[in-house]
């Protein structure tokens, strides 16, 4: 009955319940010397709080012990209250894992585990008056997980003075950084490649290397090409520029509202993209480009824009004394371009753009998918879009062949002249006046995707695109 009442008591005690006084005043009338000897302590555990003692005194330890693991840095710690301060610590029988420490006067489990198991121990805690106690634990130790690194797209194509995402994905870690290296070009901190200028096809390799373990590391393979020269259209009646998806030259960026103002490198204001040249799956040349968007903010967008003529040509054309630019008037975007799922774009827009003489003719088309399946066109002066009524539903799953005609007037307005999509034309030939852009200078193409409302990924290829000028 006393022994009864007695353990009772005890875990009355140890549960932190109220009147330790006279729980322990019991335990000692009743059974004193029984409590001491077989009922102190609490059971092995990551966590634990206990009472009693060597003594009739409400010493109390709390350990705080989680999970290690093997190479890791680990803290624990071990804490005493209901004596009097300054406490000692110290282990009293088995043994500590193999590169951890207590420390005699804080309490603190603290190293590196070098094995991995279950290590069980106790320890004494004392306090300054002479009073101790005694108390089992346990830590255990997991091996370590290797940390691995991969990089995606695996291999990729592309263009002399071009560029292309990669990137990186490092697991078993909580630090996902990785340092990119190239052996030919340069990439960036965010994985954006940058191909040198070569005059024959060039087999390069980019590496990540984890920052959390330096002997984990993944790499890449990628074949750059010559830019893509000038050729003379015979259809056109002019000049043409052909495969542009395959070209050198296309920069890429970000573009949030309200104000839709550039971002780069990827990922930027909450948006991701990236291109992938040299797709031959699914692809119409065996060389198509990926383009894809994503992100976490709707309705933002991706643009993709290349300079043909002018400073910065990518065709070779630099126009340095400015005399190619201003003589040209006509211009044609001809593309095909695939999506698995185009009912995820809110948009996508292709864009013939001429600046010179501070003046700005920006012939914008967007097919508005998402967004209600129909053809707005750019009105460049009062920079706004202006529906035009001209249906657009391109196919899934499918080569959609986009054709756009325009023109700059005599008298230096735009005239849209036909969209052409997969063999259905309609004719416009609405004029607008241009728009102000001082000190720019050339001629460019841009592709962009807009996002819907819940910035849904999603990715279209472009093949066959050829721009043609005269």
């Amino acid at each position: 009955m006393f022994c009864q009442l007695s353990d009772r008591a005890h875990k009355i005690f140890a549960a932190g319940r109220r009147f330790p006084q006279v729980v322990a005043a019991l335990s000692t009338i009743l059974c004193a010397s029984v409590f001491l000897s077989s009922c102190g302590g609490s059971a092995p555990g990551s966590s634990s709080t206990a009472g009693g003692g060597n003594s009739a005194t409400g010493l109390t330890v709390t350990a705080t012990l989680p999970t290690a693991t093997v190479g890791s840095a680990y803290s624990g710690a071990l804490s005493a209250s209901g004596g009097t301060p300054p406490y000692a610590f110290s282990t009293s029988s088995g043994a500590l894992p193999q590169g951890v420490v207590l420390s005699s006067t804080t309490g603190t489990i603290s190293g590196t585990p070098s094995a991995s198991g279950s290590f069980s121990f106790s320890v004494l805690i004392s306090d300054s008056k002479g009073l101790s106690k005694q108390q089992p634990l346990e830590i255990t130790v997991a091996n370590a997980t290797d940390v691995a690194v991969s990089v995606t797209p695996s291999a990729s194509t592309v263009s002399a003075g071009g560029s292309t995402q990669f990137s990186a994905q490092v697991s078993n870690t909580t630090d996902a950084a990785v340092t990119w290296t190239a052996s030919q070009g340069t990439i960036s901190s965010t994985g954006v490649y940058s191909a040198p200028q070569v005059t024959a096809s060039t087999a390069v390799t980019i590496s990540a290397t984890s920052a959390a373990d330096p002997s984990a590391s993944a790499s890449a393979s990628i074949t750059v090409n010559p830019a893509t020269q000038v050729s003379a259209s015979a259809s056109s009646g002019g000049n043409s520029f052909y495969n542009l998806q395959h070209s050198g030259g296309w920069a890429q960026y970000g573009q949030r509202g309200p104000n839709f103002v550039d971002c780069s490198p990827s990922p930027c204001d909450g948006i991701n993209f990236w291109m992938n040249q040299g797709v031959s799956s699914p692809s119409l040349s065996g060389d198509a480009t990926e383009y894809d968007v994503g992100g976490t903010v709707g309705f933002s967008d991706a643009l993709w824009n290349n300079h043909l003529i002018g400073p910065s040509s990518s065709q070779g054309m630099p126009d340095s004394n400015q005399s190619v630019v201003p003589s040209l008037h006509n211009f044609t975007y001809d593309v095909y371009f695939f999506g698995y799922n185009l009912g995820t774009s809110q948009a996508l827009e292709f864009d013939v753009n001429q600046f010179f003489g501070n003046m700005g003719f920006i012939f914008g088309h967007e097919c508005r998918i998402a967004g209600g399946n129909e053809w707005d066109v750019w009105d460049d002066q009062s920079a706004h879009w202006i529906p035009t009524g001209i249906p657009c539903y391109p196919k899934s799953n499918a080569w959609n062949h986009l054709t756009i005609k325009v023109q700059r007037t005599s008298n230096n307005q735009l005239t849209y002249q036909s969209i052409t999509l997969n063999g259905v034309t309609s004719n416009l030939n609405w004029t607008y006046n241009h728009g102000s852009t001082p000190g720019w200078y050339g001629v460019t193409i841009n592709y962009q995707m807009d996002g819907n409302q819940w910035q849904n990924p999603y990715n279209v290829y472009l093949d066959n695109l050829t721009f043609s000028y005269d």
